[in-house]
């Protein structure tokens, strides 16, 4: 309170026995926001005070007055509201709600560039903000980091100083010459002092999610006319040129915004709030706990597995050292059960600290399962759906390399051994087992063996005791604080496998197929779901404001994308439909209403309908090379 304590002194004489002020919070060349507590309500405000050297200048004074008293009447969740506009004495200021927490330019600068979903959602919320009170006639004009408020707690975003941080007394300019407001968020239209709507503050916004996004401003200068030259004339770097892990939805919103013409920006704030929430709806990324456990699974497969290999060779090693005692036995077997004790003791451990975080079983198994499809995706990408040349040649050359070592083996047994025939069964067993060990690693690496089987170890009788064991001890068990990552097909996919489980097992014999097409099906709705992302994108891209070509060729690409877009999702939902389908069919069964005759008939429909899609998405390489051409 050092600086500016005779203005303090002097501002709280005049305010005495209405407002209390507690220190100064801020303050910017049009203002100085002090906290302070209303006497009669007993709460605490913020008090924007005009600076007194500014007051003297009667323009600036009524300008200030007036566009405080048009932003008093603005009233939505996400606008900080003002409570009061009044002057006394040689004070001029306004009084509103006080908001604790910090504003997105201090989270920026502390922590910087803000997680995608969180700057989905902020976005989002200014953005009603701004298309309320756009609809109220008042364009904010400086939308910045610093101008929007994150409340403590919840998160959520207010906007403040709608109409009050540009006093002008022309079209962008002071009566010194100097434009003002924040030259890096500064509207093309704006800047060149032409008369602004709603769309400026558009840009604005888009420059905050820029910057929000990426940790980087679009334009940067040595000065204020460099930076306002190049809103001006330049176009912005897309995104995910500076930043490429933006979801491509979410960049194309952000390069939208910053379209140069406002005919090419969003039509409204409505327009923008709606297309941010799309980008959103659907969690993408597993919670924290659940991405712990899955890097923590990893690292303990991989431990295990030099452990048994590390036993497998002290066991032999041991026993011919001790000439194959009892002793020498009963180590080795007491180190294989002290290994197995450590490895169960280990899941056991994973699945308490899950649930102390309010996730269960389910919860873990689907992580699981999203992991290993996206990890089949990888793989199928690297190695191919079907099995390649390499492999194909490695199971010929098994087969004929141990077939021959084994007929070379009748023939010693049958007459006699032979320097010819055991080299060449030496020769032909040591082909086979390369050819075996080449065909085994690569068929396991296409199909992620491994995540298999941990799939189904988490998932059986083995998962359920771990996480009773993990259970005890534990008298209360949290709800999940994150939304549960549960993608509808995986979901529902699950639910069928639990089902099939509890039918007798003379039934699950008789419908032996529906596990694994419930996991085709399960894979087809995730990638079409993909599919229909990556389509969205495109279409975005190419109605883009920045996309070259005519008008005609750009509405028949749309077109074509479009077709393309609505096919993906009739895939997805048939998909969907027929994994809902087969859970339908089990519950029946388990309520004694269905039939085998019923759930093999759904079946074969499910399976072929699987191999439609497999088909479809085979053919998309095709499509997006002919589209890339166009």
């Amino acid at each position: 309170m050092e600086e500016g304590t005779a203005e303090f002194l002097a501002l709280q004489e005049s305010l005495v026995g209405r407002y209390s002020l507690d220190r100064e919070l801020g303050r910017g060349g049009m203002g100085i926001v002090y906290l302070a507590h209303e006497v009669a309500l007993d709460r605490p405000v913020a008090l924007k005070l005009l600076p007194p050297t500014l007051a003297t200048q009667a323009s600036l004074r009524d300008r200030f007055l007036r566009e405080a008293r048009t932003a008093a009447k603005l009233s939505h969740p996400n606008i900080v509201p003002i409570f009061a506009v009044d002057e006394i004495d040689d004070f001029v200021f306004f009084v509103m709600a006080y908001i604790n927490g910090e504003t997105l330019g201090q989270r920026i600068r502390t922590t910087g560039p803000i997680p995608f979903a969180e700057s989905a959602r902020v976005l989002r919320e200014v953005a009603w903000a701004l298309a309320y009170a756009h609809a109220q006639g008042v364009v904010h004009r400086d939308v910045k980091p610093d101008n929007i408020l994150l409340e403590a707690g919840s998160g959520r975003a207010l906007v403040t100083d709608f109409g009050i941080a540009h006093v002008r007394e022309g079209p962008g300019m002071t009566s010194a010459g100097e434009v003002l407001g924040t030259a890096e968020f500064m509207s093309p239209e704006q800047a060149s002092g032409e008369a602004v709507d709603g769309r400026s503050d558009l840009y604005s916004l888009g420059v905050v999610g820029y910057l929000a996004l990426t940790g980087k401003l679009p334009f940067e200068g040595p000065s204020i006319s460099a930076i306002l030259a190049k809103h001006i004339t330049e176009e912005a770097p897309p995104v995910r040129s500076v930043e490429p892990e933006v979801p491509a939805k979410l960049a194309k919103i952000v390069d939208r915004c910053l379209a140069k013409e406002p005919t090419h920006r969003f039509a409204d704030g409505e327009a923008l709030a709606e297309a941010l929430g799309n980008t959103f709806e659907r969690r993408t990324e597993l919670p924290v706990a659940l991405r712990v456990f899955l890097k923590k699974n990893q690292e303990i497969a991989n431990s295990s597995a030099l452990g048994l290999l590390l036993l497998f060779i002290e066991a032999p090693l041991l026993l011919a050292a001790a000439g194959g005692s009892a002793v020498a036995g009963v180590v080795a077997l007491g180190v294989l059960v002290a290994f197995a004790l450590a490895s169960f003791g280990g899941m056991a451990q994973r699945a308490r600290q899950l649930l102390k975080t309010g996730y269960g079983q389910d919860e873990t198994v689907l992580a699981l399962k999203t992991a290993h499809e996206r990890r089949r995706e990888e793989l199928e990408f690297e190695y191919g759906r079907h099995p390649k040349l390499v492999e194909r040649v490695a199971r010929i050359a098994a087969a004929v390399g141990l077939g021959g070592a084994a007929l070379a083996i009748v023939l010693v047994a049958t007459f006699g051994s032979g320097p010819v025939v055991e080299g060449l069964g030496w020769l032909l067993g040591t082909a086979g087992l390369l050819g075996a060990s080449i065909a085994a690693y690569r068929h396991g690496r296409r199909r992620d063996i491994a995540g298999e089987r941990w799939l189904r170890l988490w998932k059986g009788w083995i998962g359920r005791l771990m996480f009773k064991i993990g259970r005890l001890g534990l008298k209360r068990l949290p709800t999940a604080v994150a939304a549960t990552y549960r993608p509808t097909a995986l979901a529902i996919g699950m639910a069928a496998d639990r089902l099939f489980e509890e039918l007798p097992k003379q039934t699950r014999k008789a419908l032996g197929n529906l596990p694994e097409v419930v996991r085709r099906l399960e894979a087809d709705a995730q990638r079409m779901r993909g599919r229909v992302e990556q389509l969205d994108a495109a279409i975005a891209d190419v109605e883009g404001p920045a996309r070259p070509g005519p008008a005609q060729q750009r509405d028949q690409l749309t077109g074509d994308l479009r077709e393309l877009r609505d096919g993906a999702q009739r895939g997805l939902s048939e998909a969907v439909t027929a994994l809902e389908t087969l859970r339908l069919d089990l519950l029946r069964m388990r309520a004694g209403a269905g039939t085998i005759e019923s759930v093999t008939a759904d079946l074969a429909a499910a399976s072929d309908l699987s191999e439609d899609i497999e088909h479809l998405l085979e053919g998309r390489q095709e499509v997006d090379a002919l589209l890339a051409g166009r």
